[in-house]
């Protein structure tokens, strides 16, 4: 039987207070020994080692050691609470310390937020519209005209600009007669009809050619990001310094070679090009299903949050987002309190995936934890050494396992879910 006494207070919302009180002789009890401890192994100028008197021990490291002893002991004590009240701490506790006095019991106070206590619901109600995408023809055609497109060349010509030109431009803009910021550029190069800048803009370069310049007005639509040019009238001072018009390849075994065919057959490019769009279909397919069933989870099961745990995911989305921007520390992003709505959704997907998990019994398969070690190294040039480092390093370990299990988890939703079939298109599947 524990030796402390605890008293339990609930605060706001998953917020409790323990109050803990450790016995004085367990205090002292772990004091003398290590005393002992240091007298024994202590060296001392003037005396052998672990021959120095007790009181000079005590003198000496008395108060460093009873520090110690204190320290540990509302670390252990803290934790034999918590198993004693059942609780589950969702982080460390803030610990407020009560006086220490020779002889008295000592005590103190720890705050900290437990997980929610609830159970999965809405399963029962739980229905998907699964996108049923066939891959066509013209869709493999499309696909080999994007291709054909991105290996486009690009040849000067002094004739007047049309549609599907590349024009090198320099432009200014100006509202109400002054020079308006951002609206500037030079030796920018625009494709007509391509999108790039605004249907006006673009429209207006038809006809210029190489040396030539041009004023025209641009109307600006009224959602437009920037809330001071909605429906607003810009005039754009431009110059055309070239003008290119594009020459795609021709379908033939060097392009289909270029494209991935080693054969150089335009067949065998159509086949490996359906079987990408098979690919990406199979991917978007899951990833909209999964979308769907975590909705109605998040619907169905309003959980109350640890706030440490939104805290924590917010730092990690900010310091992401600081590495991406090359700085560090969180300098360079937005504050941590933009990433709260995100931190939120995340935290409470995951307690309630956990949730799921504990409930119905669910347990990791090795053999996809196996497969998917096999699949993130089999990229490497030494695939069985990286596979080794993983399996020596239990926090890799871990993070492959827990993908696995969420994997898992949601096969097992879907295969309960009332699921619909529902005809979409690949261009409505790909602009989701």
């Amino acid at each position: 039987m524990s030796e402390v006494r605890v008293s339990l207070e609930s605060g706001a919302g998953l917020e409790r207070r323990l109050r803990v009180q450790i016995p004085a002789e367990r205090i002292e009890r772990e004091f003398e020994a290590r005393i002992r401890d240091a007298g024994r192994s202590a060296d001392l100028r003037g005396f052998r080692r672990g021959k120095a008197p007790d009181r000079l021990i005590r003198s000496r490291f008395g108060d460093r050691i009873r520090q110690e002893v204190l320290q540990d002991v509302v670390q252990s004590s803290f934790s034999e609470a918590i198993v004693q009240e059942k609780l589950r701490p969702a982080g460390g506790p803030a610990i407020e310390a009560g006086p220490l006095q020779d002889g008295q019991d000592y005590s103190f106070t720890a705050v900290f937020e437990v997980y929610p206590d609830f159970t999965v619901g809405g399963l029962e109600r739980l229905s998907v519209q699964k996108p049923d995408v066939p891959v066509l023809e013209t869709d493999v055609d499309n696909m080999l005209e994007r291709l054909r497109q991105q290996r486009c060349r690009w040849n000067e010509t002094q004739r007047p600009a049309a549609a599907g030109d590349r024009l090198t431009i320099d432009f200014e803009g100006r509202l109400d007669g002054e020079p308006l910021e951002g609206a500037r550029a030079e030796q920018l190069e625009v494709v007509i009809g391509s999108g790039r800048m605004l249907p006006d803009f673009e429209t207006a370069l038809i006809g210029m050619t190489p040396g030539a310049s041009k004023s025209f007005p641009v109307r600006f639509p009224n959602d437009y990001h920037e809330e001071k040019l909605r429906d607003a009238t810009v005039v754009f001072e431009a110059s055309a310094s070239i003008v290119a018009e594009p020459e795609l390849p021709d379908l033939d075994d060097r392009f289909a070679r270029e494209c991935g065919a080693a054969s150089g057959d335009i067949s065998e490019l159509r086949r490996l090009i359906r079987e990408s769009l098979e690919r990406e279909v199979a991917s978007r397919v899951h990833a909209e299903v999964r979308r769907q069933i975590m909705e109605h989870l998040l619907a169905e099961n309003p959980v109350e949050l640890p706030m440490v745990l939104v805290r924590e995911e917010a730092a990690d989305l900010q310091s992401e987002a600081a590495r991406r921007l090359g700085a560090g520390g969180g300098e360079g992003s937005p504050p941590l309190d933009a990433y709260f709505g995100v931190a939120e959704r995340r935290v409470r997907l995951g307690l309630i995936m956990g949730a799921l998990i504990r409930e119905h019994g669910l347990k990791v398969e090795q053999v996809m934890v196996d497969n998917r070690l096999d699949e993130l190294c089999r990229h490497y040039d030494r695939p069985d050494e990286v596979r080794t480092l993983y399996r020596q390093n239990p926090r890799l370990m871990s993070g492959i396992e827990n993908s696995v299990m969420e994997e898992q988890a949601m096969t097992w939703l879907v295969e309960r879910a009332q699921v619909t079939p529902k005809g979409v298109t690949l261009a409505e599947l790909l602009a989701r």
